[in-house]
């Protein structure tokens, strides 16, 4: 059954939904959208996304949420940047079509300790966050750290990029750009104008693992998009609109290049020069900026 977007988020307003509720918004909004596209099977995906901002606007709850005492989980090592921010993370087990309407239920706010080394949940149901929080977490250390505007980060399950993965030439990470990057830039130009660092790779990792984060750290440096193989895709955003926007711009060219192979020969894609011209025309990045 569809979800219309009218029916969601439905939340209870409390001191510390209410500040945050254009962001419960917009990870209600992606999370329907995920559900709707078949990205987000049962429980599979995460969202994680800093509220710090929201919530420190507000002395009187920044104040309340730093005094909550409640289990302390401990991060694989400490990480400094985030040390006392704020994040909404989605809940291990819980399902994308119902965090499209109930965000908090599915979904909680956590805070990292003052040095970094672990963090506390601190909203009421205090629901546990994803197994893969310390990727997420990883990552959003290492964009305060680079002093980036992005706040959010989303891993989910695009059907035909996780197809791409299973096949041997598109795993090649050497080159620049790489095999999967050069063939999704050819096959529609918007591609190529709103994924300019385009999809890095990852070889398998096991799911949650701290090699899979370190990894996803060292290529989201380099890319705009990164590809778990066999598994998933790993994107960082302004906001988590913006996250979901850099992965549904690759997942319609892959897409496109899956549609056109029906037809029973390669797609012949854009050339070089025509790719060349969209990168003088729109001044595109080749780094990625802050």
């Amino acid at each position: 059954m569809a979800i219309m977007t009218s029916d969601y988020p439905q939340f209870e307003s409390t001191p510390l939904t209410a500040p945050i509720r254009p962001t419960l918004v917009h990870i209600a909004e992606v999370a329907g959208y995920i559900w709707q596209k078949g990205w987000g099977e049962r429980n599979g995906g995460n969202i994680t996304v800093d509220v710090t901002d929201y919530l420190t606007h507000s002395a009187e709850v920044s104040d309340r949420l730093a005094t909550v005492q409640g289990r302390r989980y401990a991060l694989p090592y400490a990480l400094p940047c985030i040390a006392g921010r704020f994040f909404y993370a989605k809940g291990t087990q819980k399902r994308m079509r119902d965090i499209a309407r109930y965000p908090m239920e599915n979904g909680s706010i956590i805070r990292i300790s003052d040095d970094g080394a672990f963090y506390t949940i601190v909203s009421d149901p205090p629901v546990a966050p994803t197994s893969e929080l310390p990727s997420h977490l990883i990552v959003q250390n290492y964009l305060r750290q680079s002093g980036s505007r992005y706040m959010a980060t989303l891993h989910t399950h695009p059907i035909e990029l996780v197809a791409l993965s299973h096949h041997p030439q598109f795993l090649d990470n050497s080159a620049t750009p790489n095999p999967i990057t050069r063939t999704l830039w050819s096959m529609i130009p918007e591609t190529r104008a709103f994924a300019p660092l385009g999809l890095g790779v990852v070889p398998y990792q096991v799911p949650g693992s701290l090699e899979l984060a370190e990894e996803t750290l060292r290529q989201i440096r380099q890319y705009d998009v990164v590809l778990w193989e066999k598994h998933g895709v790993f994107a960082v955003g302004q906001d988590i609109l913006d996250a979901f926007d850099q992965v549904d711009v690759l997942n319609k060219a892959a897409r496109i290049y899956l549609d056109a192979r029906v037809l029973g020969t390669e797609p012949q894609g854009m050339t070089e020069a025509q790719m060349s011209d969209l990168q003088q025309i729109f001044h595109l990045p080749t780094s990625r900026p802050c």
